[in-house]
């Protein structure tokens, strides 16, 4: 598992269909090392990377939303869906493009050491519309979550610098093994199963919001 690009920016205005927009999607790669840097949760400022923000801290950064990861290995898979379009590292908004590390062979909860920084897995990534800003393609969003393709995030447990190169290395594993796959499967119900879904909404290491929706879900499901 590998660090293969670093990838900051700061938001910047764009015109999206008629309107300006303030979007922090742009991130272009860094070569030098970069701080990974604690920031009040109290007024809405999130984890960053040094050079790096968030156009709007109400959706995007935060506690559980510090740092943005993408596997390497699904550029493959873009190159063949997108074929006019070019893929620059950083060009799906991660912070982190890695190597080793897909959706599926991750839980929720697990936890890495990158450089000096420690990091925990906590949710997967859901598009908003800037995603089709960054590609200059409406349909980018849904195209984005049906291929199930989505990253997933790190919340921040231990300052440091990262750098590209290092190494992730596996701290502990989730006791749940409920990994970011199965998260993204529920969130866009590909299939009945009402068993994780009860997991889900119990799994501590899942942002609150996460939880709270898949127990409404849960709820639903026991009605019927």
């Amino acid at each position: 598992m590998k660090l293969i690009s670093v990838n900051v920016g700061l938001p910047r205005e764009v015109t999206w269909k008629g309107k300006t927009v303030s979007t922090g999607i742009f991130k272009e790669p860094v070569s030098e090392r970069v701080t990974v840097r604690w920031r009040s949760a109290r007024r809405r400022r999130s984890l960053n990377l040094e050079g790096d923000r968030q156009a709007d801290l109400t959706v995007h950064g935060g506690l559980d939303k510090a740092v943005y990861v993408y596997p390497f290995e699904h550029y493959d898979y873009w190159r063949g869906e997108l074929p006019e379009t070019e893929l620059p590292l950083g060009i799906f908004g991660e912070n982190f493009t890695t190597t080793g590390l897909r959706e599926e062979e991750v839980n929720i909860g697990d936890c890495f050491h990158i450089g000096t920084v420690k990091l925990m897995v906590t949710q997967p990534r859901v598009p908003c519309y800037k995603q089709g800003i960054r590609f200059g393609r409406p349909d980018m969003v849904k195209r984005f979550l049906a291929s199930r393709r989505t990253g997933f995030y790190f919340r921040v447990l231990q300052e440091g610098e990262v750098g590209t190169g290092d190494t992730l290395e596996l701290v502990s594993r989730d006791d749940n093994h409920i990994t970011v796959a199965d998260i993204t499967q529920l969130y866009v119900r590909d299939q009945d199963n009402p068993e994780l879904l009860h997991q889900a909404a119990q799994l501590e290491a899942l942002p609150e919001s996460w939880r709270e929706y898949f127990q409404e879900q849960s709820r639903r499901q026991d009605v019927k």
